[in-house]
């Protein structure tokens, strides 16, 4: 097998549609790329990240492109005797007729699939043009539409549920609508002889003695160049070997490999992630015709949906144990999906296991991720929870749409099936919750809407071609019920989503039940200073801070694609710490909220595991620079609400919670050894000055959570308005206050802080006179490159933490002491406030903020470490 790269001397033009004068013209392509990076590139646009360019840039939707290069007389060379030569494009965005010549080699409406073309009587050794021609996805899908019928999704009318593109391609409440388009994947000539590997499908297992096990499933193409004859196929992994001669009348062999004594691949935090190369030879007699070789994790998962007293359950269990999943939702890591590298991914996964994640689920609007993406989740233990790619809408059942589906589901199940990382297949995002709640049932009447893909296709496909995984029908998900029987959301049987909380309530509902598995909650926060400053200006090109109402802002607006975003960003921090009226502020305000929010909810998740078996907060990352549910920005900058999970999330936890009507010290222990400690509880003023103590023992057995109900003298204040309750223990430190913000005797300057010059930065120390909650400093004000090592750190009287700021920059002291650098919610008292905005209803059923208001809040507990 002979590969060759067709990536260079490619050009773009656009073929139709309005395309402004800057853009108009033959342009260089980059192949892999799109034609918005070629078009940035040359500075044919602007960037569509910046301020508004993204509203610019919509005669994009509706404009037809043809790349064009030549395939030189030395790839042309003329097939020798037997030989097959094939060209091969692993992803086109997405409609397309590709041509050779003056030959259609075919047609493609597929950007999660390749294409292979057999164009062995078409090379004669001259040079031949190659063209793809690139039709709007857009006007495609419309037209599409008017044929099958409309079905509703959450962004009518666009039209991404009628074509197989990304469908954020189309702008989510998240993400820019900029529809790419382009060749997103390597272009390749392959020249081949006798035969090739059209598929190798190892089945990876555990047998019952611990012996690994390895049933290699390998199909064969052959070149049709010459009398079909007998090939031979070599299997080896872990010094193990297996051969077998597939006949001539043969496409195929099944090849069993036993590793004795094969150590088991563990998810983080519960073991070593060893890898084996798995390697497939085929041979003709003594030629090497093809050859393919993955690295695999010897392990078992499955998912246990039993019932029990609390309903039906959803546990993720690897090698016989079950795990307490701690995970993130995964959005593509920018919208143009080319310039995602596996340094980039690796950044990104290096801040989910920071965060103490174990878990990130591949969203079903996005893409089916790099190999990149699953080796690195695969050497880190990250588990990957794998979407099939629905999303949020209707989708036809019919042709073309219904073979499409197909073609990109096998095509992608064998892809992935070798990474031990990957422990869950599932057939959509909310597909079953919208037909049964948002008004899909009368728009639809008796048109198909997607049912017979998440509950046959795509099961009866892993049950083929995957027997090893588990599949779960969407998310959320009621195993073994129809609707009528239990909603397809029901909090107490299998997976479940928590969106009243941001759309219609306050955060404090989150511990108002006790999900079997939350798969998706959040609560949107600005991105960090720089990131939103560098990105976005006011609508008159001015600082954002030289607004009055900077929230309101068009441009600013832009990059807040929530329906009614800002107002449920006010009302969510009403109650809590006021909606204050300076822009910096409310960045700020806005987002401590979020992290509050999101810290909440993980630990009331966690108090109830088993009963709660996991989460998954909505989202790690974001595509581009916005205000969303990230807990990290497109410039990688954590926001607080990572460092907030990061202690929530920590193997062991400390938190105060009310538990039976009673405050309660809940203890976590995520880890293989007993948790035997004594822990240090006080109710002490804001000034340090303390009313109660108690020293309640922990003897928390392995991966488990230990309950103690604290004495009434503990959980009861004299002045809910001065008084907060503080414990301790190992290094850990819970802090809870009797009221929220808005209603406590906060020291708005409760802080002394010194800052020593270190390598590679600064050392800031800082300590409390009186009660400072949720400290956080942001470097990033400073210098582009300066980040921190910690955030939302609440301080007791008296109590001291150091932060260390990484930066190359010089920077002054004084500046990070400085009120815009040095934060905590205690300043928030000090500012002015303003009415939170009025709920603007937003006609969308699954985000109408209008069904009830907010609910009454609760008072604020914190989780942390000492320093």
């Amino acid at each position: 097998m002979k590969h060759e790269s067709v990536t260079a001397g490619w050009t773009v033009t656009a073929t139709a549609g309005s395309v402004p004068v800057t853009a108009q013209g033959t342009f260089a392509a980059t192949v892999p790329g799109s034609v918005h990076t070629d078009l940035l590139a040359v500075g044919a646009i602007d960037d569509p990240y910046d301020d508004a360019n993204e509203s610019a840039l919509e005669w994009f939707h509706r404009t037809d492109w043809r790349y064009a290069t030549t395939i030189t007389p030395a790839q042309a060379d003329p097939a020798a005797p037997g030989e097959r030569v094939d060209l091969v494009f692993e992803g086109v965005d997405t409609v397309a007729a590709i041509r050779l010549g003056e030959t259609l080699l075919g047609e493609t409406a597929n950007m999660h699939r390749g294409y292979r073309f057999d164009v062995t009587d078409l090379l004669a050794g001259s040079e031949l043009p190659l063209t793809v021609d690139l039709t709007s996805a857009t006007t495609w899908a419309e037209a599409l539409r008017d044929r099958l019928g409309d079905r509703p999704g959450a962004y009518s009318p666009r039209p991404f549920n009628f074509v197989r593109k990304m469908a954020c391609s189309f702008g989510w409440d998240w993400g820019p609508d900029l529809r790419t388009v382009g060749l997103w994947k390597p272009v390749r000539i392959e020249r081949w002889t006798t035969a090739r590997l059209a598929q190798v499908r190892p089945l990876v297992g555990v047998a019952a003695d611990g012996a690994g096990t390895a049933a290699v499933h390998v199909n064969i193409e052959r070149s049709g160049r010459e009398s079909a004859t007998p090939v031979q196929v070599r299997v080896s992994v872990s010094g193990v070997e297996g051969t077998a001669t597939i006949p001539a009348d043969e496409d195929g062999a099944v090849l069993t490999l036993r590793v004795p004594d094969a150590p088991l691949w563990w998810p983080v935090g519960h073991g070593e992630q060893p890898l084996a190369e798995l390697s497939v030879e085929l041979r003709h007699e003594e030629q090497l015709l093809d050859g393919w070789s993955r690295r695999i994790g010897f392990r078992t998962v499955e998912i246990d949906t039993g019932d029990d007293e609390h309903g039906s359950k959803f546990t993720i269990v690897v090698n016989g144990r079950p795990i307490e999943v701690r995970g993130a939702n995964w959005i593509p890591d920018d919208h143009f999906l080319t310039r995602i590298t596996r340094e980039r991914l690796g950044r990104r996964f290096d801040q989910a296991l920071g965060a103490n994640l174990n878990l990130l689920r591949v969203w079903g609007g996005g893409i089916y991720e790099s190999d990149d993406f699953y080796e690195l989740a695969d050497e880190r233990g990250l588990l990957v929870w794998q979407d099939f790619l629905l999303a949020c809408a209707a989708y036809a059942e019919e042709e073309p749409l219904r073979s499409e589906f197909e073609a990109e589901a096998r095509e992608n199940v064998v892809r992935l099936m070798t990474h031990p990382s990957l422990v869950l297949w599932n057939g959509g995002n909310e597909n079953l919750w919208g037909h049964e709640d948002w008004g899909w049932k009368e728009r639809l009447g008796e048109l198909t809407w997607g049912q017979e893909y998440a509950e046959k296709l795509f099961a009866d496909i892993v049950a083929e071609l995957d027997p090893t995984r588990p599949y779960s029908a969407n998310s959320p998900f009621t195993p073994r019920r129809t609707p009528e029987q239990a909603h397809p959301n029901d909090a107490d049987r299998g997976t479940h989503h928590q969106w009243d909380v941001w759309n219609r309530i306050d955060w404090s509902a989150y511990s108002n039940e006790i999900p079997r598995f939350c798969s998706e909650f959040g609560f949107q926060g600005p991105p960090a200073w720089r990131t939103l400053t560098d990105h976005v200006h006011a609508a008159d090109g001015g600082p954002l801070t030289a607004l009055e109402e900077p929230c309101a802002d068009p441009v600013f607006l832009i990059h807040q694609k929530a329906d009614d975003g800002t107002g449920k960003l006010d009302r969510g921090m009403e109650p809590h710490t006021g909606v204050p009226r300076d822009f910096e502020d409310w960045h700020w305000a806005a987002q401590l909220n979020q992290a509050r929010a999101v810290r909440h909810a993980v630990q009331h998740y966690r108090s109830w595991w088993p009963r709660t078996a996991g989460w998954i907060v909505w989202q790690l990352n974001d595509c581009w620079p916005v205000v969303s549910w990230a807990l990290v920005d497109h410039a990688e900058r954590p926001k607080p609400v990572w460092f907030a999970l990061r202690r929530a999330s920590a193997p062991r936890a400390l938190y105060l919670a009310p538990r039976d009507g009673v405050l309660s010290l809940v203890a976590v222990n995520d880890t293989d050894e007993i948790w035997g400690a004594t822990a240090e509880v006080r109710r002490e003023t804001f000034a340090g000055e303390r009313y109660a103590e108690s020293s309640p023992a922990l003897e928390v057995p392995a991966r488990s959570v230990q309950v103690v109900p604290l004495e009434a003298d503990l959980s009861t204040a004299k002045d809910a308005s001065a008084e907060v309750l503080v414990a301790e223990s190992d290094g850990l430190r819970a802090v809870h206050t009797f009221a929220e913000d808005v209603a406590l005797q906060l020291d708005p300057a409760p802080l002394e802080a010194t800052v020593e010059k270190t390598e590679g930065g600064y050392r800031l120390d800082v300590r409390a006179r009186s009660f400072a909650a949720d400290v956080t400093v942001h470097p990033d004000r400073l210098a582009p490159d300066a980040t921190v090592d910690d955030g939302v750190v609440s301080l007791p009287a008296g109590a001291q933490v150091s932060f260390f700021v990484s930066t190359t920059a010089e920077l002054d002291p004084a500046e990070l002491t400085s009120a815009r650098v040095l934060r905590s919610a205690n300043d928030l008292r000090a500012v002015g406030v303003r009415p939170a905005a009025p709920i603007r209803p937003s006609g969308n059923p699954a985000t109408d903020p209008t069904a009830a208001p907010a609910t009454p809040a609760t008072p604020t507990d914190a989780v942390q470490e000492n320093s």
